[in-house]
């Protein structure tokens, strides 16, 4: 059992201070402190779970509200600390210029390098430990993408962001190119100033998307959404919507380049972020033609790798029937069209006869 730490309000404000410079030295961009009361999210979560917005992500209903109710995640927890870590990767190749040539494959630009995962938790953990040896035993957890956690609605209140329409979390000075990670803790710290929103009324996100999956402002049917269909989705991906894809084989990021706020958007020298094995320009049918040894040995440590070899070859296959009917894309497909897995035939058929 973990015995509450008592401090005054003069220790816990020099400790808040405190936290958000560990935080920079461990490789965070920004820290913000937030109380656990998220009842003016939960409404807008539960209608968006009520409509199917969903889709199959089953585990963001499974979990009712304790995404939208920390202490019921953790019991005890007073206080939440946001923090940031900025991603958009150095020298990758303009993804516009990738989204230009149908015979290259676009992917995500969070994904071009490591898992991210791994290293905000792992930095996480230390300033998590680094608070314990400041003040000694107390309750914590930290996340990363790994539980019922309202990210952007608390790193909002934290003072880090706004909501932006696309549903991104958005900031002045690093757009939505970065990672939100979360420690749950026990120590009443004193919180940050929520920071109101700044779209205003500019809809270019919305207009920019490919699927039309941004259904209103604020609201994202994940159905629809290419991100979701690429990465989450486990069957079939609907017909009406595979032309719309293009050549996004992983995720998408149309309604982050169309926004504003992203344009002077800086670099990260994290070195976990680097791009891996020329993933942001390279030939569709190259990737087309890796084993699902190659697959696995390759992707190790990225966050493409969870998806597995089946679902990559189906997304490929999907935009290689987007591409031009060139001998070398028809040839790459026709070595496809035996192989076990139903659901990658299903495509490369698919993909030949739009070619076709």
């Amino acid at each position: 059992m973990v015995m509450m730490v008592v401090m005054d309000i003069h220790d816990l404000t020099r400790l808040a201070e405190d936290i958000k410079i560990w935080g920079r030295e461990l490789g965070f961009s920004a820290l913000g402190i937030a109380d656990t009361d998220l009842s003016s999210a939960e409404p807008r979560l539960l209608e968006w779970l009520a409509q199917g917005f969903h889709g199959e992500m089953d585990y963001m209903a499974s979990h009712g509200t304790k995404r939208s109710r920390p202490a019921d995640l953790l019991p005890g927890t007073v206080r939440i600390i946001s923090a940031r870590m900025d991603y958009r990767p150095a020298n990758a190749r303009d993804s516009t210029a990738v989204l230009g040539e149908n015979d290259k494959a676009f992917i995500s630009r969070y994904a071009l390098g490591r898992d991210y995962h791994k290293t905000l938790r792992t930095r996480l953990q230390k300033l998590a430990e680094r608070i314990r040896d400041a003040v000694g035993e107390y309750q914590f957890r930290v996340f990363t993408d790994s539980a019922p956690v309202l990210e952007t609605a608390l790193a909002a209140k934290s003072g880090l962001a706004w909501r932006g329409k696309h549903s991104l979390t958005l900031t002045r000075e690093a757009g939505s190119w970065f990672f939100l990670g979360e420690i749950y803790l026990d120590l009443p710290l004193p919180v940050d100033t929520p920071q109101p929103g700044h779209c205003g009324t500019c809809r270019r996100c919305i207009t920019a998307c490919p699927t039309q999956a941004i259904v209103a402002d604020y609201v994202v049917d994940a159905r629809r959404c290419i991100s979701y269909l690429t990465i989450e989705l486990k069957g079939s991906i609907p017909l009406e919507l595979r032309p719309l894809i293009g050549n996004r084989i992983y995720g998408c990021d149309d309604c982050q380049l169309a926004c504003p706020w992203n344009k002077h958007a800086p670099v990260s020298h994290e070195t976990d972020f680097s791009i891996r094995h020329e993933l942001d320009d390279v030939e569709l049918t190259a990737l087309f033609r890796w084993d699902e040894r190659e697959f696995e040995d390759k992707l190790a440590g990225s966050p493409i790798r969870r998806i597995g070899h089946e679902r990559w070859l189906r997304n490929i296959a999907v935009a290689l029937g987007n591409a031009s009917a060139t001998p070398a894309i028809i040839g790459a497909l026709e070595e496809r069209r035996c192989h076990p897995s139903e659901l990658v035939r299903e495509h490369v058929n698919w993909a030949l006869a739009r070619l076709r």
